[in-house]
């Protein structure tokens, strides 16, 4: 695994490279360009807000901020794994035609998202300051530990979908539902003390529970993460980063004949 890993340190170039590509050509040709980056998010965001806090009614204090705190980094998560179920099968052509390490496809798409987040967070940073919530800064310096234990996560889940694709198509749509119900499975729309005692272990054993609470903590709350949430978090993105390359070197010599 070590030599992998060098492998695709190697080829940092390669992966900026299709990281500014994706950047460059996700809203070429449209009028609004770049500005959808934070239009998308903000749409959804307005639609939950409206549902949750409207219809629902949330009894947070100021829910449309504790919203788009959970959102952002819940659609990265999200679009990592949406994107990524997709990046090897969709690149046949240039696997079969050059040699790199096929790992760089997922590292890629999860990089694209991850840069695509960051410029999100000028929005939710907008939105604290404007609702009179603002920083801490003393919870503020755990926010990048956080978004790289995220970062990890996803890029694990990515390698085993981006990988099972190639030999499994439809593990892309069901990769798309999972994720529809994964959603309301994470605190990003309620408060995790709003769930039932006896059933609150389940959605404590989701992975993104933990990573999102981080967010809501440090952001929202203005309080220190937990240590022992930040903990899990950290092992379980590691471990699944470790399965996720597993999973794709032991498919990845057959990628070629499957595409």
């Amino acid at each position: 695994m070590k030599e992998r890993i060098k492998d695709i340190i190697s080829y940092s170039d390669m992966i900026g490279s299709l990281v500014k590509k994706d950047l460059r050509g996700k809203y070429k040709g449209s009028v609004l360009g770049f500005l959808w980056t934070f239009i998308n998010p903000l749409c959804q965001i307005i639609v939950y807000t409206i549902v949750f806090s409207v219809i629902v009614r949330s009894n947070l204090d100021k829910f449309y901020v504790y919203m788009i705190v959970g959102m952002i980094p819940w659609l990265f998560f999200d679009m990592s794994l949406r994107q990524g179920s997709g990046c090897v099968r969709y690149q046949g052509d240039m696997i079969k035609k050059i040699y790199f390490p096929r790992e760089v496809l997922p590292v890629s798409c999860v990089t694209s998202n991850f840069v695509n987040m960051l410029f999100c967070f000028v929005i939710v940073f907008a939105v604290l300051f404007i609702s009179g919530i603002g920083v801490r800064i003393e919870a503020l310096l755990y926010l990048p530990l956080i978004m790289a234990i995220e970062y990890l996560l996803s890029l694990g889940f990515a390698l085993i979908v981006s990988a099972g694709t190639v030999f499994f198509k439809d593990l892309e749509h069901i990769t798309t539902v999972v994720l529809m119900a994964w959603i309301y499975g994470t605190p990003i729309m309620y408060s995790l003390e709003m769930i039932p005692a006896n059933i609150k272990w389940l959605f404590k054993a989701n992975p993104m529970t933990s990573v999102i609470e981080s967010y809501h903590k440090i952001l929202y709350w203005k309080a220190l993460p937990s240590g022992k949430e930040g903990l899990y978090s950290a092992v379980f993105a590691i471990v699944m980063v470790i399965i996720g390359e597993l999973v794709f070197a032991k498919l990845d010599d057959n990628f070629a004949e499957e595409l």
